[in-house]
């Protein structure tokens, strides 16, 4: 039996590394008042993507770091308003954020 390898990916707020579905990739988002990070739970939005883990700790940690502007390569003021909510938001028994509300959130249909 062959096992493969995990794809692991550091998270930008603690900086520890873990495997990629332990952690939330984020993209940003440009519209008319600048960029908004966005919250990928299915990892199906396009552009460059940061990862961090689904924890307040390491959400502030990033804000703190500013490291949001440097894993996506984003000179401007980001807005963190929407991924804020969804690290805050309540979870589901299996950890991961209500499917539904995270649809609505970053726009999609569910």
């Amino acid at each position: 039996m062959v096992r493969r390898a995990l794809p692991e990916r550091t998270c930008v707020g603690c900086r520890q590394r873990a495997p990629a579905s332990e952690l939330l990739r984020i993209v940003a988002v440009r519209d008319e008042a600048g960029y908004s990070l966005r919250p990928d739970p299915l990892r199906r939005l396009p552009g460059r993507g940061a990862n961090m883990h689904p924890d307040p700790a390491c959400f502030a940690l990033a804000v703190r770091r500013r490291a949001f502007g440097r894993a996506l390569r984003i000179t401007e003021v980001l807005d963190h308003g929407v991924l804020a909510e969804h690290v805050d938001a309540p979870t589901t028994t299996s950890g991961q954020p209500d499917r539904a509300r995270v649809a609505s959130r970053v726009g999609r249909p569910t």
